[in-house]
């Protein structure tokens, strides 16, 4: 388990599924996701099969209350790309309607940087949003996150095309 001040990350495990469904296929919260479709508990199943346990270039985590090791949401680093030391950074809190807070979502953030550049020796961290995800821009600001570039009309959502931001960290930073 890998712990901070508020919260820690273990590995997902296959009684979380429904959780981690219910929170992702909730509207409001899946118009922040690349994937903009409800899911199946088949298809969840299947990406915890696939991507958590089979994909050597993922590492997903369960995001739990430090005291209570209560679920509160997920967390990871995909895409990871060995060769450049690269990973995309992913993180969301389903529990109590919190999306992308001030306090619990930084906290996992940190553990995940310190992990990705220490334990994985990653150089590079980067995230891309959509232009309209007002809470995980502060988060990155937060966090020392620069704004790399956008890809304009990249994201159809909500009847309108919405730009892609490319957020990035290096280790160096």
């Amino acid at each position: 388990m890998l712990n901070g001040e508020f919260t820690a990350l273990r590995a997902i495990e296959r009684a979380d599924l429904p959780s981690l469904l219910e929170w992702r296929n909730r509207p409001d919260y899946r118009r922040y996701f690349r994937e903009v479709r409800e899911l199946s508990l088949a298809q969840q199943q299947q990406w915890y099969e696939h991507v958590v346990l089979g994909d050597p270039n993922t590492r997903m985590f369960a995001i739990v209350e430090k005291d209570s090791k209560r679920l509160l949401g997920a967390c990871g680093l995909c895409y990871i790309d060995w060769l450049r030391r690269s990973a995309d950074f992913s993180i969301y809190v389903g529990a109590d309607n919190l999306y992308i807070d001030a306090k619990l979502a930084p906290d996992t953030a940190r553990i995940m940087m310190k992990y990705g550049y220490g334990e994985l020796n990653l150089h590079r961290l980067w995230a891309e949003i959509y232009d309209f995800d007002e809470p995980k821009k502060r988060l990155f600001d937060t966090l020392g996150f620069k704004l790399d570039g956008r890809f304009r009309d990249n994201h159809w959502a909500e009847g309108r095309w919405h730009d892609s931001l490319f957020y990035s960290r290096l280790s160096s930073d």
